[in-house]
């Protein structure tokens, strides 16, 4: 009974790292891929000022837009550009636009290595096959697992794409200045953590340069851990 005890009080012991290492995985960044392009995009104090709308008319007027747009004024207005009273006074239209997909499944290995699993080409073993195949998830491809032995090792998990758009046209002409796109993937599909981190890494060393597509890291969402007793 007694090494029973101890045997049980081990196992308790060795789950503590893993666990730990668990929470370490959820706390990583995700990365956030940021692209620009500009022509003669008027510098801050040169006279201009801005007015953010909806560049997808079905979000225009929405409370859920105008929060995320509050964020695109504050980043406006931290670079110099005054802010109009209306589009019509506006001589630039700030057009922005937030979009995030229905998410696709991945597996990852929990701590059990098999060495003829990889998580994105299934058993290299040719009887294994069979069980791995593809699946369409949404707008993309993505590969289902079928493994009897599934849960040996491994997890399934959901990840998802998000996205801003932003294009700053001069009012009077339509005449493109600017136009971005800021690109995540991660494990979350909430859209009020996802796009202030997206229009802050949009926003990073703006309006960049040219042609570039940066790596911005983003935070990793704060989420409550329940204590196991």
């Amino acid at each position: 009974m007694t090494e029973r005890k101890g045997w049980g009080q081990k196992l308790k012991l060795a789950t503590v790292p893993l666990i730990l290492a668990s929470l370490a995985a959820c706390a990583t960044p995700f990365k956030a891929d940021v692209s620009r392009y500009q022509s003669q995009l008027p510098a801050p104090g040169a006279g201009e000022s801005y007015y953010v709308v909806a560049d997808d008319p079905a979000l225009a007027g929405g409370l859920e837009f105008a929060q995320y747009a509050d964020l695109v004024e504050a980043q406006m207005n931290r670079l110099g550009y005054p802010e109009a009273a209306s589009p019509e006074a506006a001589s630039l239209l700030v057009r922005f636009d937030y979009d995030i997909d229905k998410g696709r499944e991945k597996v990852r290995s929990t701590g059990f290595a098999d060495p003829f699993y990889s998580p994105w080409y299934g058993f290299s073993r040719p009887y294994y096959r069979s069980y791995y195949r593809p699946r369409y998830f949404g707008r993309t491809w993505g590969y289902g697992f079928y493994d009897p032995w599934f849960d040996n090792g491994y997890e399934s998990y959901t990840v998802y794409t998000s996205g801003i758009e932003m294009k700053i046209d001069r009012a009077a002409t339509g005449e493109r200045l600017f136009e971005g796109k800021a690109q995540a993937v991660s494990t979350s599909n909430r859209l009020q953590y996802l796009v202030p981190n997206l229009v802050e890494a949009m926003f990073t060393d703006f309006p960049g340069n040219s042609g570039e597509t940066l790596r911005i890291s983003i935070a990793p969402e704060k989420k409550t851990v329940r204590k196991l007793d």
